[in-house]
């Protein structure tokens, strides 16, 4: 049952990289934590924070995910865990549309997952 929802969340998290031609790239890590910083980034299923500090945590379909986060080289690089498992390390391109970050794995040439900031 949980590798199930594991992957309907995880299909639910994944957009077409291309549908977010109109995005402003976030290039920096100092641009990155003013946006994020003391707001939660949601979507279905998920609701997350990302710390200044390097922290990541939250909640995706009900379980907890932890991790941390570092900015290299223009991209947000994190290592996951959700409910216990690793998700693994991936450094991203971070863009933002409005009040939506938008985060495309394999730095930018993966799928995307969109978030919007509250």
């Amino acid at each position: 049952m949980r590798i199930a929802v594991i992957l309907g969340l995880c299909a639910a998290m994944i957009v077409p990289a291309a549908g977010h031609a109109s995005a402003e790239r976030i290039g920096s890590k100092q641009e990155f934590v003013e946006l994020v910083q003391g707001k939660r980034l949601t979507r279905p299923l998920v609701d997350l924070q990302v710390a200044p500090n390097g922290a990541i945590s939250g909640t995706g379909a009900a379980w907890d995910v932890t991790g941390n986060w570092t900015w290299q080289d223009g991209f947000f690089c994190r290592d996951l865990e959700w409910g216990g498992d690793p998700l693994g390390y991936n450094c991203q391109l971070v863009t933002r549309d409005g009040n939506r970050v938008i985060f495309t794995s394999d730095r930018g040439q993966g799928r995307s997952a969109g978030f919007t900031l509250r």
